[in-house]
């Protein structure tokens, strides 16, 4: 019987469940057991798909091909899991299965309703992500008190009585503002958030107080009392300088110790030494280096979090601290791109959808191949490489069908059949398919070319990696962008899809039709975000050559 953890937040949103939650995970992982994470998210879309990235972040996208919350990046982060559609579980996921077991007549003769049939539901989607698991960490999305997570709260009071009490654990995140006028930390606002949860039926038993600053004894006693908890449950959820040193934060406040004898466990001492290494050479790394991201949501960095994450991976992998410039891609075709990109180090463009802003990435992908700039582009950032290419080099009137339907010259267009290595069959799509869960999702193989910055950054001969989008590189283009230079460096194993293109006359300059930021982790950084980082540290150790000197008398000091 695994141990179940249910966290909640209360107060207001954004308080960070995922990432308490995935730090919870990675203690327990720690300590030895095998653990899984799942997120409930109230809203009623079947999934965050369909979503614009300015109202809910980033679409993270599964090897099963998922698109599911941002918060399952955290989870596959912190601890070894590669997560699955049993992973994300929305409102809409739940009602959309309900309705369809009613229509097949599963319910004949009963009246359905939120209690027993979606309560039923929502516990039986947390025990298809329980199989073999010693622990099973659940985040409800939402805030304690919005009316539209009511039915996974009532859920998961249900389930204490299902599994037994000793086998699950009630975690509530709140918030204790400092208010500057009084010089006081607030702790009614946390009070009246576990009032409120104890009023549907649950006990919170240990809180997490989110703070900017140390939680005074005092403090954590008078929340107890209030709270009707031990004195050791209230545990300060500070502030810190990189997400990577909470599950540090929580072990030396003793969370993971309390979580142990409150689930009855008898395990040894977390190992953190890994995490430990991550803190440092985020803190104080040995290098440094500046990184522009040309893009057209830069308003909510949610929207690029994997993104960013994989990043500082790149830079941990390489002992550099990693800047990001954030340049809107609108600005490069006002402006131009010299204004926005002279101080980059190396120039990114991420994956997106649609015209707006498109001639100024590729207005920041031509600055990037003429000045011999480290380039990494990422689904839309490399079929915008290859319609510069294309344009600039191979002078053809090139786009894609995406931007315009009647180009003259379709370098990226509209693949409607392909096969698909993971579900063993071949897939379809037209311009008319709906647009939900209808793009190429999830994991695909690519075979790598020897003697490629690809194959030099993997090590390896085949990879596999996640996709998420519509458009393809046209291969009956192929052999004229070839011709004039352009390296097909991956390709699917029956050579029908490219995944990986290079520019064989540049330094480094790479694009990939898939996600690599989707599998990235502080312990184990991606290969191209490896490899782009570090070539981005040779470009500007050629152009400051006194920077490798002074790296190396730091390095000695």
């Amino acid at each position: 019987m695994p141990k179940y953890i249910f966290v909640t937040g209360g107060v207001v949103s954004s308080l960070g469940k995922g990432i308490a939650a995935a730090a919870i995970g990675a203690l327990l992982e720690a300590k030895g057991l095998k653990v899984t994470l799942q997120k409930l998210d109230p809203y009623i879309n079947v999934d965050p798909g369909t979503l614009s990235p300015f109202q809910h972040g980033e679409v993270f996208v599964t090897d099963d091909g998922a698109e599911t919350d941002l918060d399952l990046g955290h989870y596959e982060r912190f601890t070894s899991i590669r997560t699955s559609q049993a992973n994300n579980y929305t409102t809409g996921k739940i009602y959309y299965s309900v309705i369809t077991k009613e229509r097949q007549g599963d319910y004949l003769g009963e009246t359905v309703q939120v209690v027993p049939h979606l309560t039923d539901e929502i516990k039986r989607a947390i025990k298809s992500a329980s199989n073999d698991y010693d622990v099973v960490i659940v985040e409800i999305g939402g805030t304690i008190g919005d009316i539209e997570s009511l039915p996974f709260l009532e859920a998961i009071r249900q389930f204490r009585y299902d599994v037994g009490r000793e086998n699950v654990l009630y975690i509530h995140l709140t918030l204790v503002p400092y208010v500057k006028s009084s010089g006081e930390l607030k702790t009614k606002p946390t009070q009246h958030s576990v009032k409120e949860f104890r009023e549907i039926g649950i006990q919170p038993d240990i809180l997490l107080c989110r703070t900017d600053r140390p939680l005074p004894p005092e403090i954590k006693k008078k929340i107890a009392i209030h709270c009707n908890l031990d004195g050791d449950a209230v545990i300060a959820a500070r502030d810190v300088e990189t997400i990577y040193e909470v599950p540090i934060v929580f072990h030396n406040e003793g969370l993971d110790s309390l979580i142990e004898k409150k689930l009855k466990l008898n395990l040894h001492g977390p190992d953190l030494t890994l995490w430990k290494d991550v803190v440092r050479r985020i803190k104080e790394p040995k290098n440094e280096v500046n990184i522009a991201i040309v893009g057209k949501y830069i308003g909510l960095k949610d929207s690029y979090k994997s993104l960013i994450e994989a990043l500082t991976h790149g830079g941990i992998a390489n002992d550099a601290r990693v800047n990001l410039q954030w340049i809107d891609s609108e600005e490069i075709e006002v402006h131009g791109p010299e204004r926005h990109l002279s101080d980059a180090d190396g120039i990114l463009v991420p994956g997106g959808f649609g015209y707006r802003g498109i001639e100024g990435k590729i207005d920041a992908i031509r600055y990037a191949r003429e000045k011999r700039i480290p380039y990494l582009g990422i689904c839309l950032g490399m079929q915008c490489a290859v319609i510069e290419f294309a344009r600039d080099v191979c002078g053809l009137k090139a786009n894609s069908t995406e931007f315009d339907l009647n180009t003259q010259n379709p370098v990226i267009y509209l693949m409607e059949k392909w096969y698909d290595f993971r579900k063993g069959k071949v897939e379809e799509r037209t311009e008319s398919s709906q647009k939900g869960g209808t793009m190429r999702l999830g994991a695909y193989p690519c075979i790598l070319e020897e003697g490629t910055h690809a194959y030099r950054a993997y090590g390896i001969k085949e990879t596999s990696e996640r996709h998420r989008h519509r458009y393809e590189f046209n291969n009956a283009y192929r052999g004229i962008l070839t011709r004039h230079g352009m390296k097909i460096s991956g390709i699917s194993p029956d050579g029908e899809l490219v995944e990986i293109i290079e520019i064989e006359d540049h330094p480094w300059f790479l694009g990939c039709q898939f996600h690599p930021e989707f599998k990235s982790r502080p312990t184990d950084p991606h290969p191209l975000f490896r490899a782009f980082i570090g070539a981005s540290l040779q470009e500007k150790r050629s152009l400051f050559p006194y920077i490798e000197t002074a790296a190396k008398e730091k390095s000695v000091d």
